[in-house]
């Protein structure tokens, strides 16, 4: 049998602890440690876990695989900190649930991280933030997923999706000019490149993949008028004019196109995500998505001038905690 070919889809890692509310499950490992913890999920097996944040992007993610029959264009992997034994209840919650999740790595407490390049994953998500910070140091395209009260339509198929656009979209070599000299200094910088692309940010290849998936919805809908796509991405951003022109060239530039654009030149993003309640909302500075937990899944992507202290703690912390034993991402 050929080897299953990663290449032409969207690859996706998952942490079970985001997949899934493991608050339970985490609060029972600390009081009890890893034996009895063990045990526990034993003993619980048949009990499914309840969504956890990521969930409902997952959930409807996956559901676009009908878009080619056979030949998925998604593929979700569950990457883990259990061991195989205590992971069977998680993939027991992934098949109660109707997730078509067939593939997972469970690897008794070790960091899971290296297999992000390994597999050729454009996103991996975690409510673990050292995992995060570490993966992000490595360049990888990882997100802290934050705890949310969101709630959404069963009925509803559509799949949004936002991202802010400095540090998460692009680098943060503009950010590094706001932050050090102040926003006259960022927008003259901006108005002088215009026509200049900032280069590519973490993230930047996931909402390839997502333009491509697009692509498809194109075509089935060119083949059937009444078939309405269901993937939308949104770019949600502090820039205003003119700085939002290199924004837009800049997205020009890399090939990739969104279908919705905020420049909101400093009104609070929340007010926005409230109305457009993406399942998913990827921002560089934790703030702007603490505002928002009632109304999308946050995701804190750790990187550039913005979380150098963050990353400086980060590091403290995995140090301190090297001999650790950890059971969830």
């Amino acid at each position: 049998m050929p080897a299953y070919d990663l290449s032409d889809r969207l690859v996706v890692g998952v942490a079970s602890s985001a997949l899934f509310d493991l608050t339970e499950s985490d609060a029972y490992f600390r009081a009890h440690g890893e034996a009895a913890y063990a045990r526990y999920q034993d003993d619980n097996v048949d009990s499914p876990l309840d969504p956890g944040p990521a969930f409902p992007f997952i959930q409807r993610l996956l559901s676009l695989n009908d878009l080619r029959p056979g030949d998925p264009v998604v593929e979700v992997i569950i990457l883990s900190r259990n061991d195989s034994s205590t992971g069977l209840r998680v993939m027991r919650s992934v098949e109660h649930h109707g997730l078509t999740v067939t593939r997972a790595f469970f690897t008794q407490g070790g960091a899971p991280l290296d297999y992000i390049p390994a597999l050729d994953m454009s996103l991996f998500l975690t409510q673990n933030r050292d995992d995060v910070l570490t993966a992000v140091r490595a360049g990888y395209p990882a997100g802290h997923v934050r705890p949310t009260t969101a709630a959404y339509d069963e009925s509803d198929r559509s799949l949004r999706i936002a991202f802010d656009f400095d540090a998460v979209l692009a680098t943060d070599e503009s950010e590094r000019i706001f932050q050090a000299e102040g926003i006259d200094s960022f927008v003259a910088n901006e108005v002088a490149k215009r026509d200049v692309a900032h280069a590519p940010g973490l993230l930047k290849p996931l909402v390839e993949d997502l333009n491509r998936i697009q692509r498809l919805e194109q075509e089935r809908q060119a083949a059937d008028p009444a078939y309405e796509p269901r993937l939308r991405i949104a770019l949600v951003t502090a820039r205003a004019a003119p700085a939002h022109e290199r924004a837009v060239q800049s997205l020009r530039s890399w090939g990739v196109t969104v279908n919705d654009a905020f420049f909101l030149g400093g009104i609070e993003k929340a007010r926005v995500l409230e109305v457009m309640r993406p399942h998913l909302f990827f921002d560089d500075q934790d703030g702007h998505l603490t505002g928002a937990v009632d109304h999308v899944a946050g995701v804190h992507v750790p990187y550039g001038v913005a979380n150098e202290a963050l990353t400086l703690t980060g590091e403290l912390a995995l140090a301190r905690a090297a001999d650790a034993v950890v059971t969830e991402p």
